[in-house]
Order: structure tokens, then C-alpha cells, then sequence
């Protein structure tokens, strides 16, 4: 008797692992925020209980780190990621060049049709948008009076600013490269250059990430960082204060949008399309606001009553298109740190 029972238990503990191994696996790499405190987990629950697939994220970097990691492993011909989430439309050229990812249509993510057409940046589909965001300064509403806000990148450079700024670093940071893209939409190449001698005064800091410039910022050590226009919201909906508020140089702010694709070479293909296709559901959508503090690609994802009235959309967006940035980004980051590094 207790061979047979044996026999059944063994069995049944075969068919199961055997069941579990026939589940494929699904590796996504992203950025460690949107791993940590994003959307993930959330997403990674709710695809697998509606289909039979083992969803990884990977995230041990930031997002460009990510992406070379990727692009490493296509050259050395290794397939290591079946999606990817997290490429700034500064970085599309560069991996478009890397031929990392596989064109999509509306009928491999059916949702594609809701999103805005001025997110859809990659004309061949490689990439897709999934949130979307602005840069701008934040200044200290109890340091700061309204009145004595700098309204523009001139009144920036003025003398009473000196030493108030917090800035991060372009060659590291998502924020740091948005605002340099900025500047040099204002300017002009190599006008920036000229603007970036002038506003040195006036920069307290340099950071390495947006993590550490806001530290510095939430520490009291100076009045103005460079964030994102949703931090008012973030600090009424988490804290219940409005202290916290958005400065609109020009009346503007420099438009950053996300993408996601297929990884070319996957074996998951159709899960990968199925898999983009729930990121831009309402139900992951919604979650966007409240976990990346970003504005959804979808727009008929629901938004909180406080994300509406405190979240910022400038009434000029500006951003430079993905074909310069690629053509010109390497140079402006050298000639950047030359003005920083040397000046």
C-alpha cells in the first residue's frame, strides 16, 4: 500500500513540475523605479493570471543603462530580453540603429489606436509610447515667493539666483539630458553653450541622478531643482501640501516620452505583443500617475481628482526631434562637460 500511495504522490509531484516547466518564461528589462515602485509588480500579477507565462523583470540600472546592456547582448548575439520598456525618445535613434526590435501594428497591440498620434514618434512602430512626461524646474513655495520666480531662461541668469540651483547631470541623469536638450532648443547649437556659461553662478549642484538633486532639494540645501511638472500633484496627493510647486520657463517644458517594444529574436513573440498590448489597458494605465508620476499614453485611462488639478501641462511643450538628438547627442555631451567640467 504505501508503494502505491508512494507511486502516486511521485506522480502527481511529476506531472506538476513537468506542468511548470512547460510554462514559458516572458523577460522584461526596464528601469529599477518602474521595477520597484512602478507599475511591475501589478502587471506582472495580472498577465499571468490571464495567460500561462512566467513574466521576469529585469532592472539593475537605470533605463540607458538598460539599453546598453541590451544592445551589448545583440552584438554579442545573445537573446536576453523578450520586451523592453524604457527608452527616452532621446535614445530611439540609437536603438533603432542597434536594429534591437521588431516593427508593430495596430493589429499586434490593438490599443495602439487610442493613443495620441504627437506620442507616436517612431513612424515605423519599433517603439511605442507608454507614458509620457515634462521636465521642468520645481522651486520651494516657503523659500521662494511667486513673485520672485524667474519666468524665463534670461531672468534665470539674474545674480539673485546665485547658488539656488540643482541641476543633474546630462551624461547620467533623464532629467539632466531633458534640460540640456532644452537649452539647446532655446538657443540654438552652439548657442547653449554660451547660455550654460552665463547660468554657472547660479548652480549650486550638479547631481549624478534625480534621486540625489532631490534629496538635496527636500534637505533645504537649494530653493530650485530640475523635476518634473507633476511634483505639485506628488506632493498634495503623498504629503496633503502644495509647498512644492512648478516653474514654467517660457511657458514651457521639455516633452519626454517612454517607449516599449518586441525584442528582436524572441521566441515569445505573440506573448510579447499581448504583453505591450496590457500596458496600454486603462488597467495598467491608471496605474501610471500614482507609481511613475507620468502622464498615461492612453488617454482614456482615469486619472485621481488631485493628478488633474495639480499635474502641470505646459501650455508649450517643446522637444527636439529623435533624428538630431541622434545625429548630435554624443557631441553635445562632450561640449556640455567641456563648459562644465572646464569652466
Amino acid at each position: 500500500m504505501r508503494k502505491v500511495l508512494f507511486a502516486a504522490v511521485a506522480l502527481a509531484l511529476g506531472l506538476l513540475f513537468s506542468a511548470a516547466a512547460e510554462v514559458p518564461a516572458l523577460v522584461v528589462y526596464t528601469y529599477d523605479s518602474f521595477a520597484s515602485w512602478g507599475p511591475a509588480a501589478f502587471i506582472e500579477e495580472e498577465f499571468e493570471r490571464d495567460h500561462a507565462v512566467d513574466v521576469q523583470f529585469i532592472a539593475t540600472a537605470d533605463s540607458r543603462a538598460m539599453l546598453v546592456k541590451l544592445i551589448r547582448e545583440r552584438e554579442a548575439g545573445e537573446q536576453g530580453a523578450d520586451v523592453f520598456i524604457g527608452v527616452e525618445a532621446a535614445d530611439l535613434a540609437r536603438a533603432k540603429a542597434s536594429d534591437l526590435f521588431i516593427p508593430l501594428t495596430a493589429e499586434d497591440v490593438p490599443t495602439l489606436t487610442k493613443v495620441p498620434e504627437a506620442l507616436l514618434i517612431d513612424p515605423e512602430m519599433m517603439l511605442i509610447p507608454y507614458e509620457h512626461g515634462y521636465i521642468t524646474l520645481v522651486y520651494d513655495g516657503e523659500a521662494l515667493q511667486t513673485s520672485d520666480v524667474p519666468r524665463t531662461f534670461p531672468e534665470l541668469l539674474d545674480s539673485r539666483y546665485r547658488r539656488m540651483l540643482i541641476l543633474e547631470d546630462p551624461r547620467l541623469s533623464s532629467p539632466g539630458l531633458s534640460f540640456l536638450l532644452w537649452t539647446i532648443h532655446q538657443f540654438g547649437d552652439p548657442g547653449y553653450l554660451d547660455y550654460w556659461r552665463e547660468l554657472l553662478p547660479n548652480i549650486l549642484t550638479i547631481a549624478g541622478g534625480w534621486s540625489e538633486a532631490y534629496e538635496l532639494f527636500l534637505a533645504g540645501e537649494g530653493p530650485i531643482v530640475l523635476s518634473f511638472s507633476t511634483d505639485t500633484a506628488y506632493s498634495v496627493i503623498e504629503t496633503g501640501s502644495a509647498r512644492y510647486k512648478v516653474m514654467l520657463l517660457n511657458n514651457q517644458g521639455y516633452r519626454n516620452i517612454y517607449l516599449m517594444g518586441v525584442v528582436r529574436g524572441t521566441r515569445q513573440e505573440r506573448l510579447a505583443k499581448e504583453f505591450l498590448d496590457f500596458v496600454l489597458s486603462p488597467a495598467v494605465q491608471e496605474r501610471i500617475p500614482l507609481t511613475e508620476w507620468m502622464f498615461p499614453a492612453n488617454p482614456e485611462a482615469l486619472l485621481p481628482v488631485e493628478f488633474y488639478q495639480y499635474a502641470v501641462v505646459p501650455p508649450q511643450p517643446v522637444m527636439l526631434s529623435p533624428e538630431e538628438v541622434g545625429q548630435n547627442l554624443d557631441r553635445w555631451l562632450r561640449e556640455w562637460a567641456s563648459v562644465i567640467v572646464g569652466g
